[in-house]
């Protein structure tokens, strides 16, 4: 053990920069974890890379306690940096989201893990809202302002971005940020007198001003003032003495001096220092604490006075007031180094009948879409009836189900809108197997009716039409104005009446006259197939006649009003057949009119330009530009030219 131990102080002492007395890199260590913070244009791979080579990682922030540590680290850094411009720079921290996890709003961490591991963390302070990106690896910075002093009421807030590669880190990445766990620290070393401490630690760095010393770390004391007094100088290492207890292995303070005795830095002692007469001194303790064996430091009595248990951990004093033990309340277990507090996952145990929703400390339950919560005996949660009175969404018919509902419409309606609880009306003219009707149809709102063009009739089918009857000579007289309006559009067919006369002897005889012809009440009524024709009267309007038979009576009787009613009918009928007949024959001239005029103007314009044709291309002559003198007889150019008078030979 002892050879192995020098084995060890050889080396860390041999380290470059050791006992040198100047701090090389900015250091905190505190706790059982150290943070060093560094400059440098790296990606966040090397970074990581960088301080897993001595041992740790890219450090975590989980609480806003950590978050001062590291804040303070970095001012260290700062203050050694040279002046430096209004800028924001960025250091790497170990919270990353690897390629194809995608963002979690519903976790303080967003769905990033720390590169050390650990479960996911309630503390967390991001600069902005992050972008919901699965595609490539995302890291997370400290955002600082260069430019203006850190203060621990504005921590550094978290920026996240890419991760940087070799040669491009990312923008205004200006250093990185490791951390090393311990299982233990020593304190730092008093001195008693002049002299200079110089730590390094297992993590390479030196440092001599460290608030409390890693295991393993070794400690290079010169006493003096001057390098007259270099020889006086000490070499201790910070090894595990008892489980839990750390201790440099020295006695006493060191570098005493007779000439400066408890005057110096209390004499080394950590709470009192006693002065001899021939100028040696001893160190003490108050009340309530005792010496502990290297001399120096003192510890209370009671284990719990220095508050060994964190967070919300209450400190339990054990048997004889020798040790304790850490308590959490309720909702929280002691996690792995027995001294802190975590939150207790009660959601795991199922303890709500539908959602469960943890708590820091507890849980809460809740019920699913289209339950509530019940009151007490009706049990954890009810279904929500959305048909009932008031609350219905439905436009008609609602049906309740268990946890949810559906709605319905009557016969003639549709389910319509985005959520399915409206009703629409169906138009079953314009149904997908053709009108339900043979001549014409009308839509109403949850249904529909047919009717017939003008001397048609509807069936008693309510979807046919037939024939009308058609009376076949004048009316015989006036209408009856009380069977008009009583029997407005029926058919009553008119019957033979006898006209009462008186003979020679005066009785009465019946001289029969015969009226207009009509139709019998048992003759058959043929119809034709209709066709969908717009009707040439107002929509909606068709007949349903009525027939009625007459009986022969005795006595005189006057012309039955519904013959009248029949020839008005009739008549009704044929005029719209002739109005109909009429208005296809006029729009069908005036169609042949426009062919022809159309027709005529093409062949006009045809013509007129074949002629233009035949004059570009007639041939051009030379002698066009001229015009033949008219010949002379052949006798009359032979003339004398010595005749005395022209055109004479004498």
């Amino acid at each position: 053990m002892a050879t192995s131990m020098g084995l060890l102080l050889l080396l860390l002492l041999t380290q470059p920069g050791a006992g040198t007395g100047a701090d090389t890199e900015a250091v905190v260590c505190v706790g059982t974890a150290c943070y060093t913070a560094h400059s440098g244009k790296l990606s966040a791979a090397e970074a990581q890379n960088h301080c897993n080579q001595n041992g740790g990682n890219l450090a975590t922030v989980k609480s806003e306690e950590e978050a001062q540590h590291v804040q303070r680290v970095l001012a260290q850094l700062l203050r050694r940096e040279a002046a430096l411009t209004a800028r924001m720079g960025k250091f790497w921290i170990g919270l990353q989201r690897e390629k194809g996890k995608c963002l979690d709003p519903s976790l303080p961490l967003k769905g990033f893990s720390w590169v050390g591991g650990g479960e996911d963390t309630p503390y967390s302070n991001w600069h902005k809202e992050l972008r919901n990106s699965c595609i490539s690896k995302r890291c997370v910075s400290l955002l600082l302002d260069l430019s203006q002093p850190l203060l621990p009421s504005r921590l550094p807030k978290w920026s996240e971005g890419p991760c940087g590669s070799p040669g491009s880190p990312g923008s205004n990445i200006e250093g990185f940020v490791c951390k090393f766990s311990f299982k233990g620290m020593c304190r730092p070393l008093a001195l008693g007198g002049p002299g200079q401490v110089t730590y390094t630690t297992p993590f390479q760095t030196t440092s001599s001003s460290l608030e409390a010393v890693p295991f393993a770390s070794a400690a290079n004391v010169a006493c003096g003032e001057g390098d007259k007094d270099e020889s006086q100088s000490h070499y201790f290492l910070c090894k595990e003495k008892a489980p839990d207890v750390f201790d440099w292995g020295s006695s006493g303070p060191l570098c005493v001096s007779p000439k400066y005795g408890c005057s110096f830095n209390n004499g080394g002692c950590h709470q009192d220092c006693f002065e001899g007469e021939d100028g040696s001194f001893l160190c003490g303790c108050r009340p309530g604490f005792r010496l502990l064996d290297d001399l120096v430091t003192c510890a209370s009595r009671n284990p719990c006075s220095s508050s060994p248990c964190r967070g919300g951990a209450t400190c339990i004093l054990g048997p004889h007031g020798k040790n304790y033990t850490c308590r959490c309340p309720q909702g929280y277990q002691l996690d792995s180094s027995q001294l802190d507090c975590v939150d207790v996952d009660e959601c795991q145990d199922s303890p709500c009948a539908q959602e469960c929703v943890n708590t820091p400390g507890g849980f809460r339950c809740e019920c699913w879409v289209g339950y509530e919560p019940g009151s007490p005996g009706e049990g954890a949660c009810q279904d929500v009836d959305e048909c009932a009175l008031g609350r219905s969404p439905c436009a008609q018919g609602c049906t309740n189900t268990d946890g949810s509902f559906h709605c319905s419409c009557k016969e003639g309606y549709v389910l319509a809108g985005e959520d399915g609880t409206q009703c629409q009306d169906v138009d079953e003219c314009v149904g997908p197997g053709g009108p339900l009707c043979d001549s014409l149809c009308f839509n109403t709102q949850g249904s529909f009716h047919c009717g017939c063009l003008p001397g048609w009739v509807l069936a008693p089918n309510g979807v046919s039409c037939t024939m009308g009857p058609v009376s076949l000579g004048p009316p015989s007289g006036p209408p009856d104005e009380e069977d008009k309006g009583e029997k407005e559009g029926s058919t009553v067919p008119p019957a033979a009446t006898a006209s009462p006369t008186r003979g020679p002897e005066g009785t009465p005889k019946a001289t029969p006259t015969t009226s207009r012809p009509s139709l019998s009440s048992d003759a058959p009524i043929t119809s034709a197939p209709l066709k969908m024709l717009a009707p040439s009267g107002s929509p909606g309007v068709w007949r349903e006649p009525s027939i009625h038979h007459a009986t022969a009576a005795s006595g005189p009787q006057e012309p039955a009003g519904g013959d009248s009613s029949v020839a008005a009918q009739n008549n009704d009928g044929t005029d719209g057949q002739k109005l109909l007949l009429f208005y296809i024959l006029g729009t069908v001239v005036a169609i042949l009119l426009l062919l022809a005029l159309a027709l005529g103007l093409l062949v006009y314009r045809k013509r007129r330009a074949k002629r233009e044709e035949k004059k570009e291309k007639q041939p051009q002559n030379a002698a066009d530009s001229y015009s033949w003198v008219p010949e002379r007889a052949e006798s009359r150019a032979m003339e004398n030219q010595y005749s005395p008078t022209p055109g004479t030979d004498c």
